[in-house]
């Protein structure tokens, strides 16, 4: 498969987001290949959304974010899950895509034993599932997308109808039309928009 390089991930954060969709994420455990294509994704474009982790500033937290795009952002939320943000624009400037969801492609019966579920559709409809079933925690925060063995992203389907609405689970910022997936897919999470 044709991996994604730096450049791809180096522009608007809107826009990298969109192209996301159909790509591939994979994780490699011990040699094997776990990986699924991104059917949902949400912006946060930094300084000028208040959704955003980087809204007031670089901290401890999202220095990441503020780093060379394509790099993984990985935090913990409601004291119990890991969720999984690509970076994107130029250095110095904070902006992140947060996965939210996958249609699982290899590794499955893997995931399954991760996440305890046998409902396929269940695996990885989720940001916190996802995580789970790929072994995704803090220790992969600032992960080089572009450059790991371990975790990187793989060209795949074009997605032809893509699903928009604003994003799951914030107060502010809810105007923005900022989550996008693919209509249709079974693997898309159960989240409401805000």
């Amino acid at each position: 498969m044709d991996r994604l390089g730096r450049r791809f991930f180096e522009g608007d954060t809107v826009e990298v987001s969109k192209k996301l969709l159909g790509s591939v994420l994979v994780r490699v455990v011990r040699g094997r290949r776990i990986s699924g294509r991104i059917v949902e994704i949400e912006a946060y474009r930094g300084a000028e959304d208040p959704a955003s982790h980087a809204f007031r500033g670089m901290t401890r937290r999202n220095r990441v974010m503020f780093g060379e795009p394509g790099h993984a952002y990985v935090y913990f939320t409601m004291g119990m899950h890991w969720c999984l943000n690509v970076t994107t624009e130029e250095p110095g400037k904070a902006g992140a895509a947060l996965i939210r969801a996958l249609e699982p492609l290899e590794g499955i019966d893997f995931m399954m034993r991760l996440r305890g579920q046998r409902r396929i559709e269940d695996l990885t409809s989720g940001p916190a599932k996802l995580t789970q079933a790929l072994k995704i925690d803090g220790k992969m925060n600032g992960e080089d997308l572009a450059e790991s063995h371990r975790l990187f992203i793989e060209r795949g389907q074009i997605v032809e109808a893509i699903g928009v609405s604003s994003r799951v689970g914030i107060s502010r910022g809810a105007e923005h039309m900022w989550r996008f997936f693919e209509q249709g897919s079974g693997f898309v999470s159960k989240g409401k928009p805000s």
